[in-house]
């Protein structure tokens, strides 16, 4: 059984596992990652851990690699694991800035699933039209749906139905006794109908048939909206992490 306290050491590589970007690279420990520039976990470089030479040089390497692709050079950080630790009084040295402090958070699964939910196997038509119809950005859409084709197995992909019409959509990817979930989005005609519950519930209990114990999922921490429908889900936080940038 996966409980007690979280070590972000262990489950920040299976996140990273479930998550993919569309391009990646190592320094040491450090992972790079790129692909449309949009999303901050797949177009950031993670240093979780040590680079392997010195750090000046790390961070040039870096500032080339995000470069020679267009993109500007974005570190996730996680309070702990980054070497050395005076990593972000560095980057901000250097003229890095920290922003969207993001909240790892776990929780227990459910054998419940919903009858208004469909449990699929890979994301198809009516998934991806909810999930575009629920983004506010085309390109941030087009972005996430690449990742979530990229999710390895197993992984399920839920969407709710009203009077046959998509409403609400979810995703997990499975990893052991771990299972991550992404993509929660319900269309805005059909919120405040419970439906995204449904979806987190459907999910999870397709986890806990396929061997899973315990979930994990990210939210910012200035959402409050949605922390407070994981808290009652009986999730709590794990750790945190911030996004370093250039101004």
């Amino acid at each position: 059984m996966t409980g007690g306290p979280v070590d972000p050491a262990h489950l920040e590589p299976v996140t990273a596992r479930a998550w993919r970007a569309a391009e990646e690279a190592r320094l040491g420990d450090w992972r790079l990652n790129a692909s449309r520039g949009v999303s901050g976990r797949i177009n950031a470089c993670w240093a979780n851990g040590s680079p392997e030479r010195p750090v000046e040089a790390a961070l040039a390497e870096v500032e080339t690699w995000y470069g020679a692709r267009g993109l500007p050079a974005r570190f996730k950080l996680v309070e702990g694991l980054c070497q050395p630790t005076d990593l972000p009084e560095r980057l901000r040295a250097a003229g890095y800035r920290s922003s969207k402090e993001t909240l790892v958070m776990t929780g227990p699964l459910t054998s419940a699933a919903d009858g208004r939910v469909r449990v699929l196997n890979e994301a198809d038509e009516r998934f991806a039209g909810v999930f575009a119809g629920a983004s506010a950005d085309p390109l941030d859409a087009q972005e996430r749906l690449e990742a979530l084709a990229r999710i390895p197995a197993p992984s399920a992909f839920a969407l709710a139905e009203v009077s046959g019409e998509p409403a609400a959509i979810g995703a997990c990817a499975i990893e052991g006794p771990w299972v991550g979930i992404f993509a929660m989005r319900t269309l805005p005609t059909f919120r405040r109908q419970g439906l995204a519950r449904a979806v987190l519930d459907s999910l999870l209990a397709k986890a806990a048939g396929l061997g899973a114990d315990a979930a994990w999922l990210q939210v910012e921490a200035d959402n409050a909206a949605a922390r407070r429908f994981y808290e009652a889900a009986e999730f709590s936080e794990a750790y945190r992490y911030r996004y370093w940038a250039k101004d």
